[in-house]
């Protein structure tokens, strides 16, 4: 099959787009606003884009808390969701008030940084300390602004869970890292296999 997007014609009872870029890892972001009130949130559109120096990328559908929050405090926590984590991280998706607390409605407990403000996830086997570099207001084709912000932002901080070291490498099959496919799908990584590059 094939459909233009614009027409978006695949004739299916849902969106394939977000089913075939898949798996995404799930950012599961920190912040603190400018009152210095907590926000948890989940984004299924996040990445690392390179690692000299180490910067990772989320992207919102509409200006969100995390969004404000980044952009006014200049900081962010990127929490890795892991499958002992899967119901908490469902419920800080929930759509609430500014001024309420994912943390608080999941009953998790935040643990503080060390080289930024916004804290993080105590339970989360690894969590990443960002600093902002910018934000961006997505534009298409048509040059016309979307509803989406892209956030940038540089790892200056890293923590791992020591159980999850294995013969000096993080061993993903222990801690099951959450992803996110199409539709209300999740996958985890039970496995994983090595290929060695090509010699030339």
């Amino acid at each position: 099959m094939f459909y233009e997007t614009e027409k978006n014609d695949h004739g299916l009872p849902h969106n394939p787009f977000k089913a075939i870029v898949a798996p995404r890892p799930i950012g599961w972001i920190s912040t603190l606003d400018k009152e210095g009130r907590s926000n948890l949130a989940p984004y299924s559109f996040f990445n690392c884009v390179c690692d000299r120096p180490p910067i990772v990328v989320f992207s919102s559908t509409g200006y969100k808390d995390s969004v404000a929050n980044v952009d006014a405090t200049g900081e962010f926590v990127c929490n890795m969701a892991s499958w002992d984590l899967k119901d908490e991280m469902n419920v800080s998706s929930a759509a609430v008030p500014h001024e309420t607390s994912e943390f608080g409605l999941s009953g998790l407990e935040m643990a503080p940084s060390r080289m930024i403000k916004a804290p993080r996830v105590a339970k989360a086997v690894t969590a990443l300390e960002c600093k902002h570099l910018q934000t961006l207001h997505l534009k298409g084709l048509d040059g016309a602004e979307t509803d989406s912000y892209m956030v940038m932002g540089q790892v200056v901080g890293v923590h791992i869970d020591d159980n999850v070291i294995v013969d000096g490498r993080v061993d993903v099959t222990r801690y099951k890292p959450l992803s996110r496919l199409g539709y209300m799908d999740y996958a985890v990584i039970t496995e994983v296999f090595q290929m060695g590059r090509p010699q030339t």
